[in-house]
């Protein structure tokens, strides 16, 4: 029988509706609660994208379009479960987790980013992970120091 008649889908159109799960993170899951926050609205967001996938007639492109959010809804789902709350820290004398540091390198820029965690962290808006080599390598410093990433030195100008 023809290939034509038959309307099971192919190998090729079943493999594009089975998508690899994203990676997660060895390191434990700390957030803030702005980070949690974000991680259930990006769950939900998930699961309504696939209802509406769901939503299609056309069961190859139902399975298609419900490919990515039933992915993503996986991963925040997981990311959810993990997350640790982790408390604003008290004690600004510091750099730690949820801290919002000031530093100036050596090339004379003076930059300001918060501590936060990976799912949360985006540099361009201010926030960088706590597992960055940045994060890492201002954590527990004091105003004053200076901490040495990569080529470039880093003094902390100030701690909120």
């Amino acid at each position: 029988m023809s290939v034509a008649f038959v309307k099971e889908e192919s190998a090729e159109a079943a493999q594009e509706t089975l998508l690899p799960d994203r990676p997660v993170s060895p390191h434990p899951n700390l957030v803030t609660e702005d980070g949690l926050k974000a991680l259930q609205a990006q769950l939900q967001a998930a699961r309504d994208a696939y209802e509406t996938a769901n939503a299609i007639e056309d069961v190859n492109e139902r399975r298609r379009q419900s490919a990515g959010p039933l992915r993503d809804a996986r991963y925040f789902t997981e990311r959810v479960r993990t997350a640790q709350v982790m408390p604003v820290p008290e004690d600004k004398s510091v750099v730690a987790f949820g801290s919002t540091v000031t530093f100036s390198r050596d090339d004379g820029r003076v930059q300001t980013y918060r501590v936060v965690g990976e799912d949360e962290a985006d540099p361009k808006a201010g926030s960088i992970s706590y597992v960055s080599p940045v994060a890492r390598a201002l954590s527990g410093k004091a105003v004053g120091d200076l901490v040495t990433v990569g080529q470039h030195e880093l003094e902390i100008v100030a701690i909120g």
